[in-house]
């Protein structure tokens, strides 16, 4: 029997998967990066930052400005990010009947702080779905493009990657996470990041939320 063939735990990315926040993100980031002096385009905010944890971001900025944030440079922003999330923020579009449809256990292990997943799950109403099986990447060495998150929460609930765990990602970053892993990735073309960025090896590329019980199903004896 192949990986394909008995997947035991679905390890969900939440920003994109689950709740339809990047889009939110980007265009707040974009105005963020810019009243710091650094200018960027949409598509290439994705390509850099998305998927990518808030260490991660700080770094890239401090880099390319030659400064140092500091602590508690980001209370200027964010009320930016969290009145645009109270506004717009809803789950991705058939996502709750993508949950009800799975008979997998499943997880979510993200870039995010455990803080923003807590107001993101809950005002979306999906906390309840996922409470006690939420993981972040502050809790590993690396964030993704590095496996460590993915390694973390399967190996806490029971499902190593040899044992198949596989990955719900939207991001290129979170995809190369996972195929490190060992991890198949579903990796769901219907947010920010282009199809094209996320096909490869060990990858089933989908744009329609609610596929994914099915596409799970046909890997499972």
């Amino acid at each position: 029997m192949t990986c394909r063939d008995a997947f035991e735990l679905v390890v969900f990315d939440c920003d994109g998967v689950l709740v339809d926040s990047e889009v939110i993100a980007v265009r707040v980031d974009q105005l963020v990066l810019a009243d710091l002096g650094w200018e960027l385009e949409r598509e290439e905010i994705v390509e850099r930052f998305v998927g990518r944890s808030e260490a991660d971001f700080i770094a890239a900025v401090e880099e390319q400005l030659g400064i140092e944030l500091g602590e508690g440079w980001d209370r200027k922003y964010d009320p930016w990010y969290r009145t645009a999330f109270e506004r717009e923020l809803v789950a991705v579009d058939g996502v709750e009947e993508a949950l009800d449809g799975l008979r997998v256990p499943h997880c979510v292990a993200s870039s995010g702080s455990h803080a923003k997943m807590r107001r993101t799950l809950r005002r979306t109403g999906l906390w309840h779905r996922f409470e006690g099986r939420i993981f972040s990447a502050s809790e590993v060495a690396s964030g993704k493009p590095a496996p460590d998150l993915f390694l973390h929460a399967a190996g806490t609930l029971g499902a190593a990657p040899e044992r198949c765990a596989v990955v719900v990602e939207d991001s290129a970053h979170g995809v190369q996470a996972a195929r490190s892993a060992g991890m198949h990735v579903f990796a769901y073309a219907g947010g920010v990041t282009p199809a094209g960025r996320l096909e490869g090896p060990g990858t089933t590329v989908f744009h329609d939320m609610r596929q994914l019980p099915g596409l799970i199903d046909a890997g499972r004896p």
